[in-house]
């Protein structure tokens, strides 16, 4: 599988540039597109690049613009060349987004959602039940990357963190035979993670029954631990969390469970089984809309997990020699809990076997705090990292960024070293002059280049609805000069209404009556500029990638400076999964020794 692998040299020199290059644009990355008029963001374009872009199409604006690999492209008019740099430069810098072998052009679904559009043809029914296509995808391509990780590293337990619903628990447990532990920091999650355990157990019970065959599942079960894991808390804390599977973890409901040993998927079966929103995460866990519910029904069982997994062993990412460790951390550790040590004489010091660390779209400081536990604790033997919701990574400048939602009893006032913080993690990066990212710039990283280059390929109606939202902006001020960038909840097919019926409704949401007058004649000329907004937000979501590398780049150069190399692969498809690139880190055996991989 391809991957992005760099050398310590070839990481500080992308920072380098990187860095250099978005302190020249941060005027566009800065910027908030429902300010277009309000702010006459038009007018900070430089005129060549004003004249050379107003009057292009949706899709040329996809073709000279977004576009990656376009070639021969065919210009309606002599751009300057500092927007042919501007463009060839963020291209050049950003990590690739897709293997080579993939045209981000192809708006064609992936091959296992080609006969059906919501049920994966590579997952089996109990993995696919309650979950749409976007998050099937993910967790069989992320479990069977965690499953050759821990088949490297000879572990056979695995911790998910920010587990949600436990989808990929499940697939990682049940599917794939790995003991799982899963914690999560929003307790009616964890409540509805046991409870699809438990339909899953009833759903191979009625099938055994029905076939005959006897099922039977590997010991233990997987935990369910409600916990939200603080950043500003040790390694040695953090376990003390995992300790909770012990006495503290969700259990199956009685009616859940068809035998007193839980049923093994069986792997010798003869049957197939295996933002551009505003995002608040209460929970540690995902997006809005990754645990959205959609049902399944078809029969299947498990084998076909391992033979899908052999099947897909050469595509996926081979880890060299250069992603493990110079050094071996020393191995195995006793501790005390602080928590206890009031009211105990002696705390038995828990022996915890390695484990490998994984997060599926772990929100904002959480990927990174996931990353310094694998560096730090010598028990993590490897992480798979995938992240999100950047705009809710802390910084020195912005150190409770909004939209973070904290634990009633967690104490937040405490100071934040430095070293702490969600961006910058790596020393190199923090003593570039030039490197700080704004909130908006890492807002702007969340958004799906590939779904905006649909849209403007085809021309949708969905391309009004920035210019929208900025026209109602001039409405606001104009009464009230004072609200800015006032919040409006999404508005339900906004680009299919008349633009005085979506002011009616955004008006309402920020408390100005609703049929508050505005001249309709100015505010149709604004609409007109509509192709304006969308040439300028493009803009936008070409910094954006870089931004997204620069923060990515940031993570790799920490695992570096604590001597761990690592790589960023492609893992998801784009198209259904806009987060998709995978952070990959291995230590070596405790011997020393560079492990090869499968």
């Amino acid at each position: 599988m391809f991957s992005v692998t760099l050398s310590e040299q070839q990481q500080k020199d992308l920072a380098k540039s990187l860095v250099s290059f978005l302190s020249r644009y941060k005027h566009i990355s800065d910027s908030y597109i429902i300010e277009f008029f309000s702010e006459n963001l038009w007018e900070t374009l430089p005129e060549g690049w004003q004249k050379a872009l107003q009057d292009l199409s949706p899709p040329q604006i996809a073709d000279l613009l977004l576009e990656r690999e376009m070639k021969n492209r065919v210009y309606p008019s002599v751009w300057p060349l500092s927007l042919l740099a501007l463009r060839a430069t963020a291209h050049t810098l950003a990590f690739p987004r897709m293997p080579p072998a993939h045209r981000s052009d192809d708006t064609v679904k992936p091959v296992e959602f080609h006969s059906n559009n919501s049920q994966s043809s590579l997952l089996g029914h109990i993995f696919r039940k309650h979950v749409k296509p976007k998050k099937q995808h993910e967790i069989r391509k992320l479990g069977m990357l965690v499953k050759q990780l821990c088949d490297q590293t000879q572990c056979s337990s695995v911790v998910d963190v920010g587990s949600g619903q436990g989808h990929l628990t499940r697939f990682l447990s049940f599917g794939l035979g790995l003991d799982v532990t899963a914690v999560e920091a929003d307790s009616s999650l964890v409540s509805m993670a046991s409870k699809f355990d438990g339909q899953l157990l009833s759903t191979l019970a009625k099938e055994s029954r029905k076939t005959g065959v006897a099922h039977t599942t590997p010991d233990p079960v997987p935990q369910h631990i409600v916990g939200w894991v603080n950043p500003g808390d040790t390694w040695e804390t953090f376990l003390q969390q995992l300790e909770q599977r012990e006495k503290n973890c969700e259990s199956y409901p009685a009616t859940a469970r068809p035998c007193k040993k839980r049923q093994r998927v069986s792997m010798t079966s003869g049957k197939e089984c295996e933002l551009e929103t505003e995002l608040l995460c209460g929970s540690q866990h995902l997006c809005t809309g990754e645990c959205s519910l959609v049902a399944s029904a078809e029969e299947n069982s498990a084998k076909f997990v391992l033979q899908q997994h052999e099947k897909e062993s050469n595509d996926c990412v081979a880890l060299p020699d250069t992603v493990m460790a110079e050094h071996c951390p020393q191995a195995g550790f006793g501790w005390t809990s602080s928590m206890h040590s009031e009211t105990c004489s002696s705390v038995k010091e828990p022996m915890w076997s390695d484990f490998v660390l994984t997060g599926l779209h772990a929100c904002g400081d959480l990927s990174a705090t996931l990353l310094r536990h694998f560096a730090n604790c010598p028990h993590v033997r490897g992480i798979t990292s995938v992240a999100c919701c950047y705009m809710k990574i802390t910084t020195k400048e912005n150190p409770t960024p909004p939209g973070v939602i904290l634990p009633a009893l967690i104490d937040n006032s405490a100071e934040v070293s430095q070293s702490e913080y969600g961006y910058p993690m790596s020393k190199w990066v923090r003593r570039l002059p030039g490197h700080e990212l704004s909130y908006k710039a890492r807002e702007g990283a969340c958004h799906a280049l590939e779904d905006y280059l649909h849209r403007l390929r085809d021309e949708s109606s969905l391309l009004k609805t920035h210019c929208y939202r900025a026209a109602l902006e001039v409405v606001i001020r104009a009464e009230r000069p004072d609200l800015r960038r006032a919040g409006i909840q999404t508005i339900k097919k906004a680009h299919t209404l008349p633009f005085a019926e979506y002011a009616r409704l955004g008006l309402a949401r920020v408390g100005l009556p609703a049929d508050l007058t505005f001249d309709p004649v100015s505010v149709e000329g604004l609409l007109e500029q509509q192709g304006r907004v969308v040439v300028y937000f493009s803009l936008a979501l070409l910094l954006a990638l870089v931004v997204e590398t620069l923060v990515l780049l940031d993570r790799m150069l920490f695992l570096q400076e604590r001597g761990f190399q690592s790589q960023l692969i492609p893992l998801f498809d784009p198209v259904l999964s806009p987060r998709n690139l995978v952070l990959v880190a291995v230590k070596p055996k405790e011997d020393g020794t560079i492990q090869t991989f499968i």
